[in-house]
């Protein structure tokens, strides 16, 4: 039974003193016989504070400026053309710098936009097992989670979607002007970094800083908890 397996599980740590912190209250209550908290509250609270995460974190980075007036997630150019930046702005060419960071930016935002559906698959095939783990793990265990299963389609989805809204956002224009500029200055070596891969990545990084804020407030900030069910397994973990 799953409530056995559980409780294995907990058996197996080292000391007590292990599963008392973060949301330790939670998993001792699943262990007391007639205990508040069902196996299917627990898992229902972490997929509504995910569902809640990520709808927040979502609409948070897929807004104007969403990126690009956030220092936690802004795309900056990638650091294999750095010392190009800091060159075209030593030869007067900031305005054009500024330009190809606010196009990269809008374009992670157009992608961010494609994101929810992938999550909120992940949340769906989520296991009792893996509620149990991430309970147990650091303020952004639900996060982490998301990354190992979510990263990879992510990228599929937005390479596609980044690809489109950089050349809109004129973004891939404004990165191979100033690449091209700067490779025709003597001496220098040559740059050609691989923009779309980059963007796209850091456009799921962000995603994942945003809904890892969110999970931390639920965990910690009872005005979080939104409805009954977060209220009812997060407001018992004594965080």
């Amino acid at each position: 039974m799953i409530m056995a397996a559980m409780l294995l599980v907990l058996s197996s740590c080292a000391s007590e003193a292990q599963f008392k912190t973060k949301l330790g209250k939670i998993l001792e209550q699943v262990q007391t016989p007639g205990g508040a908290l069902s196996e299917g509250d627990i898992a229902r609270g972490l997929k509504e504070a995910l569902n809640v995460g990520i709808n927040n974190g979502s609409a948070e980075a897929s807004k104007v400026d969403g990126f690009f007036k956030n220092e936690l997630i802004k795309i900056v150019i990638p650091p294999e053309a750095q010392k190009v930046a800091e060159t075209l702005r030593k030869m007067g060419m900031g305005k054009e710098v500024d330009k190809f960071t606010l196009s990269l930016n809008r374009a992670a935002e157009d992608a961010a936009k494609k994101s929810k559906p992938i999550f909120v698959k992940a949340i769906t095939s989520m296991t009792i097992t893996d509620a149990v783990s991430i309970l147990k793990g650091q303020d952004d265990a639900a996060t982490v989670y998301l990354q190992k299963t979510t990263n990879d389609e992510l990228f599929k989805t937005f390479f596609p979607v980044v690809d489109s809204t950089l050349k809109i956002n004129k973004a891939t224009q404004y990165y191979s002007d100033l690449v091209n500029i700067y490779n025709q200055i003597p001496l220098v070596k040559k740059v050609n970094p691989n923009l779309k891969e980059y963007a796209t990545q850091k456009t799921i990084d962000g995603l994942y800083i945003l809904i890892a804020q969110e999970e931390k407030k639920i965990r910690k900030d009872p005005m979080a908890r939104v409805n009954d069910i977060l209220k009812k397994v997060f407001g018992q973990g004594g965080k």
